[in-house]
């Protein structure tokens, strides 16, 4: 792991220190949407971030939006040339996606207020989801004849099951934070004032957990439902095997016995 100072470019600002990754979502004129340069300027925090090996990684926005997702103007301005633009938008965003989604490391959103389209999938790519209460959540698709991208599909599904996605993204209806906590969609609701120092102090205990571990346990996760018992227990097995020849196992283990706080490498 080494450190990346920090940088911003097109509303995008990111950073790396102490093993947290840091991205954000950085516009203070207007709500944050995904352009051609913006889009772009993220997936090179999304690269640059994961090329310096955090222990975990926050994805959140600065005032009052997380994410208006596409930006409209653009998409209005491309109208005749939508199929192509939209191609090009997606061939830079989708990759940095799903690099961070797969990271083997935490990642953590802190959603600080209204998302909507394509910002749906940054919001919900993590393996924590935390909303401010002012927080609403509109796919929006179905508005603009168009449907869903930026692994909002996936991400969604994942979360609330596949008859309830494709309610939600059908309808479109504005959600409240209450109502996401209660659909499954985000794990937390924090009052605004709150949820920057919450999200911070989630990163710093995971920063603290052993990063082999955390790692197995997203690779045994993610792929749970997708494979028998039987290949998921041989994968359980080897994985576990693999741990065990670490050194913080061999911390951990210590730790326990001699009833203190593990100091993992």
């Amino acid at each position: 792991m080494h450190e990346v100072m920090e940088q911003t470019v097109d509303t995008i600002r990111w950073s790396v220190a102490q093993g947290i990754g840091r991205i954000v979502f950085d516009r203070s004129d207007g709500p944050h949407t995904l352009a051609l340069a913006s889009t772009a300027a993220l997936a090179r925090a999304v690269d640059e971030v994961a090329a310096a090996h955090p222990r975990v990684v926050l994805l959140s926005g600065s005032g009052g939006l997380f994410s208006a997702g596409g930006n409209i103007a653009e998409m209005r301005a491309h109208v005749e040339t939508l199929e192509s633009y939209l191609r090009a938008l997606v061939d830079i965003a989708h990759p940095a996606l799903m690099r961070l989604s797969q990271l083997p490391a935490p990642v953590v959103t802190a959603i600080n207020g209204p998302v909507g389209g394509g910002g749906v999938g940054w919001a919900l790519c993590g393996d924590f989801a935390l909303a401010a209460a002012s927080m609403k959540l509109r796919t929006g698709y179905v508005a603009l004849g168009l449907s869903p991208d930026m692994g909002a599909s996936y991400f969604v599904t994942r979360r609330v099951g596949s008859m309830r996605a494709r309610q939600l993204f059908m309808l479109s209806d504005a959600m409240d934070a209450r109502q996401c906590l209660a659909m499954g969609l985000v794990d937390e609701v924090v009052p605004d004032a709150e949820l920057a120092q919450r999200a911070e102090a989630l990163c710093a205990h995971l920063a603290l957990a052993p990063r082999g571990s955390l790692a197995k346990i997203k690779h045994l996760c993610e792929g749970a439902t997708q494979r028998g018992l039987q290949a998921q227990m041989a994968l359980e097995q080897a994985l576990l095997q693999e741990c065990t020849r670490s050194q913080d196992a061999r911390e951990g283990l210590h730790a326990f016995l001699e009833k203190r706080a593990p100091r993992f490498h």
